[in-house]
């Protein structure tokens, strides 16, 4: 039996993807065939050879909790569907752009765009996205919605690129950073992951013109326990269910939180991990030892319980709010 976001999820999702289709458009003439179908392929519409298809995307949590807020708060989702496009093709602006500077060559088994058409098309391709969510945004007129409140939700949104890249500037800085203290970490993650899900619920909100307040609470406290997580899996995960090698970001020497708690209280850590034949056996065995594994699970489980508190006093008794609830237990639960 389904739960009820999953429901929800079942009936909005169509409809979502369509508003996101008519959005990005189509070409008009043959000199737009690879554009628009770099755009497409990023999004799972489309292979490797530009052919209709339908591949995985992701799960567009985003948009949905937008929806899920609108409709919590008493409004139509879809007077909503617009807003919660925008904000999903500007998600998928952020992971193109990250793929090049990331220099990842796949994502979600797929080539990513750079990789198949190179880092110059693939810029510009993220950069259509971040055009194109905009232009989303003004189709909330079509839908009815008055003037003052889409400028009203076009400055959230506005605040939310910024942060987004304001976020992607520290995790890149990080890279070359000798050392990064747990405050540095978590202001990154802040903007990185957490400001777009604080922004798909204001904006989910505003729409139905509910008090925003607690619900954009809930989402950054949402955003910050899932990263957390992540960073969890990304070390200890099963990669019979995660589909990445054993401890892939020791690997690869990611600073996460696990890590940069180690590098603070472990005397010699940070030279063990900066040197690339420390096995990663050594380096998991330290992790424990110091406790860095409890302390980043204790830190998840602490953001984890400011946003079922910052719902519960958004005050939303009614089926939608109950979805929210269900849908931050699964996103914090997952092995994935």
């Amino acid at each position: 039996m389904r739960s009820t976001w999953e429901s929800f999820f079942a009936e909005w999702l169509p409809p979502l993807e369509a508003e996101m289709r008519q959005a990005v458009g189509e070409p008009t003439h043959p000199g737009e065939q690879l554009f628009y179908g770099m755009l497409m392929y990023h999004l799972g519409w489309a292979d490797a050879q530009l052919r209709p298809a339908r591949v995985d995307a992701g799960k567009r949590i985003r948009p949905m909790l937008c929806l899920l807020a609108c409709a919590a708060g008493g409004g139509d989702p879809a007077q909503a569907l617009p807003a919660a496009a925008a904000i999903e093709l500007l998600h998928n602006f952020s992971l193109i752009h990250d793929d090049i500077q990331d220099r990842s060559e796949t994502r979600r088994g797929r080539p990513t765009v750079w990789a198949l058409w190179g880092v110059a098309q693939a810029i510009n391709a993220g950069d259509a996205l971040f055009v194109i969510a905009h232009r989303a945004l003004w189709r909330l007129r079509q839908r009815g919605v008055p003037a003052e409140r889409i400028l009203e939700v076009a400055e959230r949104f506005d605040a939310a690129c910024l942060m987004l890249t304001k976020g992607q500037h520290l995790d890149l800085a990080f890279e070359t950073a000798d050392r990064v203290t747990v405050a540095d970490y978590l202001e990154m993650i802040r903007g990185k992951t957490a400001a777009l899900l604080a922004a798909s619920l204001g904006i989910g909100a505003r729409l139905a013109g509910f008090p925003h307040q607690e619900l954009e609470a809930f989402g950054e406290a949402l955003g910050m326990a899932f990263q957390v997580q992540d960073d969890l899996l990304g070390i200890w995960g099963d990669p019979a269910v995660t589909g990445k090698p054993v401890a892939d970001d020791l690997r690869v020497r990611k600073k996460t939180l696990p890590v940069i708690y180690a590098m603070e209280r472990a005397p010699g850590f940070a030279e063990r991990y900066h040197a690339p034949d420390t096995p990663l056996e050594v380096l998991l065995r330290d992790l424990e030892a110091c406790g860095a594994r409890a302390e980043a699970e204790a830190t998840a489980a602490a953001f984890t319980r400011q946003a079922l508190e910052a719902l519960e006093r958004a005050g939303l008794r009614n089926p939608y709010g109950e979805a929210l609830r269900e849908l931050a237990l699964a996103l914090l639960s997952r092995s994935r």
